[in-house]
C-alpha cells in the first residue's frame, strides 16, 4: 500500500509544480523524478483514482488526450500552443457568452480554448525571423 501512496503523491506533485494542465505522458515523465520505475499504466491508474477523490479535474480539449490539473480552481480556460502544444491555464473570461446564441437558447455553461504561441515559442520564432 505505501508504494501506491508514494506513487499516487509523486504524481499529484508533479501536477502541483507544473503549473499547467499536463498530458498522462508529461506526468509519468515528472513523477519519474520521484518515483524512477513508474509506469505509464500506473500513472493511468493513478489519474483516475485523484480524479475520483476530487483532487485532480481533467482538462478536455477538442481532439486531443484528456491533460490533468490540480482541482479547485475558480471558472477559468486554456491557451494550447500551436508550437509546443502544452497548455496554460488562463485566468480570465470574457463574460457573459450567452449573447452569442441564437435567440430563445440558454447557455447554461461556455468552455474557451485560445490558440497561438506560448511565450518561449514565440521568443524562437522572433529569434528565427530576425537571424533570417
Amino acid at each position: 500500500m505505501e508504494r501506491n501512496t508514494r506513487q499516487r503523491a509523486a504524481i499529484r506533485s508533479a501536477i502541483e509544480r507544473a503549473g499547467r494542465p499536463l498530458l498522462p505522458a508529461e506526468v509519468l515523465q515528472a513523477a519519474q523524478v520521484d518515483v524512477p520505475g513508474l509506469s505509464l499504466a500506473t500513472v493511468y491508474r493513478g489519474l483516475k483514482s485523484l480524479v475520483e477523490e476530487g483532487a485532480i479535474a481533467p482538462v478536455s480539449l477538442p481532439s486531443e488526450v484528456t491533460r490533468y490539473e490540480v482541482a479547485g480552481h475558480h471558472h477559468h480556460h486554456h491557451f494550447q500552443c500551436l508550437s509546443c502544444d502544452r497548455v496554460y491555464d488562463v485566468h480570465a473570461c470574457p463574460g457573459d457568452l450567452g449573447r452569442l446564441a441564437p435567440p430563445g437558447f440558454q447557455v447554461e455553461s461556455h468552455d474557451l480554448t485560445l490558440y497561438g504561441r506560448c511565450g518561449p515559442c514565440g521568443e524562437v520564432g522572433a529569434s528565427k525571423s530576425r537571424a533570417s
